[in-house]
């Protein structure tokens, strides 16, 4: 099975094209939202799956709605295509997930991601010379 994963954003998205079968990315890029829009296909993917919004009780700013926004116009296009119902993920899930733990920081999770593609970061990373899984992936 393919997964189609998007970290959406204000402007632009990150989108990664998945392979569960052989648990390896295949494609990723980090592009403008309607580029993103542009290219979603449930043909390549069998699910989508989007970084979904949390509330943490404070007031936010324009960026949220717009990030708001965009999350739903990929939904929107999946489904208008003829996708499965895309699946909504909270990055506190992620962080357990990957983690154990929900006070994951980025550097954390980053290191979890080299951990089970490595062992260690030549592997998992690689170099310019002999790229590893996660090479490119920003």
């Amino acid at each position: 099975m393919r997964l189609l994963a998007i970290d959406p954003g204000t402007t632009e998205s990150a989108w990664l094209l998945y392979d569960t079968e052989t648990q390896t990315p295949i494609e990723w890029d980090k592009a403008l939202n309607g580029a993103v829009l542009a290219f979603l296909d449930p043909r390549d993917a069998d699910l989508l799956a989007i970084e979904a919004l949390a509330s943490f009780g404070m007031p936010v700013g324009a960026e949220v709605f717009e990030t708001a926004y965009a999350i739903g116009s990929f939904e929107r296009r999946w489904l208008d295509l003829g996708g499965s119902p895309p699946v909504r993920i909270f990055r506190r899930d992620c962080k357990l997930h990957l983690c154990s733990s929900a006070r994951a920081k980025d550097a954390n999770v980053r290191q979890a991601l080299i951990d089970r593609y490595g062992p260690g970061k030549e592997k998992a990373i690689g170099k310019k010379a002999s790229h590893g899984v996660l090479y490119g992936i920003a």
